[in-house]
């Protein structure tokens, strides 16, 4: 479908205006606006749920998806989380 994307995509850190040597890296980020953080584990623990938040905010983009892939059906695995109004969003 030609969607674009980017997997393993780098997020700076920065503290007090300190660019630090490490950074966060997000598993894809889908048309420069969606972040897919993609897991495969026994429970989503509010932990993930905030690394994905965290995400969001840090890039500013407006959707993340938090992929769950151990589970009998996908969509009990998929998890939604919206920075600020999406009401523009267009994919």
């Amino acid at each position: 479908r030609k969607i674009p994307f980017r997997r393993q995509v780098d997020l700076p850190i920065e503290y007090k205006g300190i660019k630090l040597a490490t950074s966060y890296r997000i598993d894809i980020l889908v048309m420069e606006k969606i972040v897919l953080e993609l897991k495969a584990i026994e429970q989503v623990k509010k932990i993930h749920e905030v690394q994905l938040v965290t995400y969001l905010k840090l890039g500013e983009w407006p959707l993340g998806l938090l992929m769950n892939f151990n589970v009998e059906v996908m969509r009990k695995g998929i998890h939604r989380k919206i920075n600020g109004n999406i009401e523009g969003l267009t994919l």
